[in-house]
């Protein structure tokens, strides 16, 4: 598998950023800005939303065609 750029316009990218240096590995970019048992709890509350969404909406899928099952009328057509 080739890695590099693929058309023109990557090339000239690659070209312009060639020699550009960065140099932020200073102390504070090594540190998280967000509590890690913060970010888990957050995603554990959105998790748990979502769940509780589904589980109703898959009982309200439930009603709505136990609904309509119960309104639907029959006709009865004669055989061919």
């Amino acid at each position: 598998m080739a890695i590099g750029a693929r058309d023109f316009i990557d090339k000239l990218l690659v070209e312009k950023y060639a020699q550009e240096k960065v140099d932020n590995h200073d102390e504070n970019a090594l540190v998280s800005k967000v509590n890690a048992d913060d970010m888990m709890s957050a995603m554990n509350c959105s998790a748990n939303t979502f769940r509780t969404m589904l589980a109703l909406n898959n009982r309200l899928t439930m009603v709505c065609y136990g609904v309509v099952a119960k309104s639907a009328k029959y006709v009865q057509t004669e055989a061919a």
